[in-house]
């Protein structure tokens, strides 16, 4: 496969799996909340405050350097309460400048819990839009972008708080330091669950817009991170920090809608890479890689199997063979069936039109699978212009804007394969390059056994240097909880 012409800036769309774990916390703003099933009927229904209307401005800051702001508002109706938000930031992310838009509103019910929702994420030439209501326990979701959507209807064990409920109800229940709740989210881009702890921490005196006020100073724990709210005694949030060392602070209006400051924040993908401890040359020429690695919990993670062998600490990475492949695929993974591998996700969109006339026009029907993969990753590697994006991938999309970075490279060639009747997936986590680990995002195709598959980097099979985290889109955001916390160390190379 060619490899040429894109050594000089190809950490450009490496580091992108990051990108995602960045979304996934901006996400936590607009994630839904199941209740507690812990705590007494009268905790579930939080007393509003008499400022049952509230309005706040927030300067987004990375390393004091303003890249955004945010808009909140919370007023009652008649039917309850409705809340909106818009956030606005410049993201600094493989050497580009970026900007990305959220908007989010819906409606509660007097209780906090969630009636219905609305939210869009725009950047460039990317949307991607969610929406959604509740009757009684059914969660009815609809996602993507016209006309490309995937409605779902998903039956919940309890009533739903939307993010905006949430600092509300913490300090209306008047939970002491020390105390915490856990919730479950439920998070629309994966349509999992996940646990997500509140602790309360204390009150604390900060000074916002030139005057004191006391807050009650909370953690998040989320998916393995940790952030900070800071909530005033009116239920708004004067302050926030955490993820990559993000801020965000309560300021005027007239403050919020000031110009950025024209200084980009730090990289993203520079901030999320890991260092090596030895240069790799030509890394896809070697056959194995041997690495020690600490930070990662290995029972959360898919770390050994198939190429990769995990022993104590150490992970030994061996290049498969593309010797001795079956002309067409017999046999199918025996992990999963082969529904799983071929079937049509609201991201991989195997079934659609226009992916299928894609296929039609790659492969010829008399191709064997592992020529029909070449192709394929060949035609990806070929026609998607190399460039970061931050948006939440598909491959309809993908394939209308030819544009992206190794999500939308991955999600495209996984519709594209499962379409031509190939089990394929999305892995992700780390691979070198320049002296450092960037996070990343391939395939893996069935091909009589599995066999890794980069279409960013147009190589089949990806080189050693590609180390697994997480198999699956459902999985990837995972990885937020490994950003900031790996060491690892080269042990060997072998060509």
């Amino acid at each position: 496969m060619m490899e040429t012409g894109l050594r000089k800036n190809s950490y450009w769309f490496l580091g992108a799996a990051c990108g995602v774990a960045f979304l996934v916390l901006l996400a936590v703003r607009l994630d839904l909340f199941q209740r507690p099933e812990t705590v007494s009927e009268k905790e579930r229904l939080p007393r509003m405050s008499s400022s049952a209307g509230r309005e706040t401005w927030m300067n987004i800051l990375q390393k004091e350097a303003k890249i955004g702001y945010v808009h909140r508002q919370f007023s009652k109706t008649d039917e309850g309460y409705r809340f909106s938000e818009s956030i606005l930031m410049q993201v600094n992310t493989m050497g580009l400048a970026q900007e990305v838009r959220v908007l989010s509103s819906g409606d509660l019910h007097p209780d906090l819990t969630l009636a219905s929702f609305n939210m869009e994420l725009i950047s460039g030439l990317f949307r991607f839009r969610a929406r959604g209501g509740l009757d009684g326990k059914k969660l009815t979701l609809i996602m993507g972008t016209p006309p490309i959507e995937e409605r779902m209807e998903i039956q919940l064990q309890e009533k739903l708080y939307p993010a905006a409920g949430i600092h509300e109800a913490v300090l209306r229940e008047n939970l002491q330091p020390g105390r915490r709740k856990i919730y479950s989210v439920f998070d629309p881009l994966t349509l999992s669950h996940r646990p997500f702890q509140i602790t309360v921490l204390g009150e604390e005196t900060l000074t916002v817009m030139g005057r004191e006020e006391k807050a009650r100073k909370v953690s998040l724990d989320f998916m393995g991170t940790r952030q900070f709210a800071w909530i005033g005694q009116d239920g708004a949030i004067l302050k926030e920090e955490g993820f990559l060392g993000i801020q965000l602070v309560r300021v005027s209006r007239e403050e919020a809608l000031k110009g950025l400051s024209g200084a980009l924040g730090e990289d993203l993908t520079e901030v999320a890479s890991i260092p090596s401890n030895a240069v790799i040359e030509k890394a896809k020429d070697l056959q194995l890689l041997r690495l020690r690695i600490d930070g990662v919990n290995e029972r959360d993670f898919f770390i050994d199997g198939g190429r990769q062998e995990l022993k104590g600490r150490i992970v030994t990475v061996r290049k498969e063979s593309m010797e001795n492949l079956p002309d067409q695929i017999s046999q199918y993974p025996p992990s999963k069936d082969r529904k799983t591998y071929l079937e049509s996700t609201p991201f991989i969109q195997s079934q659609d039109p226009v992916i299928k006339a894609q296929v039609r026009a790659i492969v010829l029907p008399r191709d064997t699978a592992p020529v029909k993969a070449e192709k394929l990753v060949s035609w990806v590697y070929q026609n998607i212009r190399k460039r970061p994006v931050l948006s939440l991938p598909g491959a309809v999309e993908t394939l209308k804007n030819l544009t992206g970075d190794c999500n939308e490279h991955a999600v495209l060639l996984a519709a594209l394969a499962r379409a031509a009747g190939i089990p394929a997936d999305v892995e992700a986590g780390i691979v070198y390059q320049n002296g450092r680990f960037y996070y990343h995002a391939w395939n893996v195709l069935y091909l009589g056994r599995w066999i890794t598959a980069d279409a960013t980097l147009g190589q089949m099979p990806a080189d050693v240097t590609h180390v697994r985290f997480v198999r699956g889109t459902e999985q990837q955001g995972d990885i937020v909880g490994l950003i900031g916390n790996i060491r690892l160390k080269i042990l060997e190379q072998k060509r």
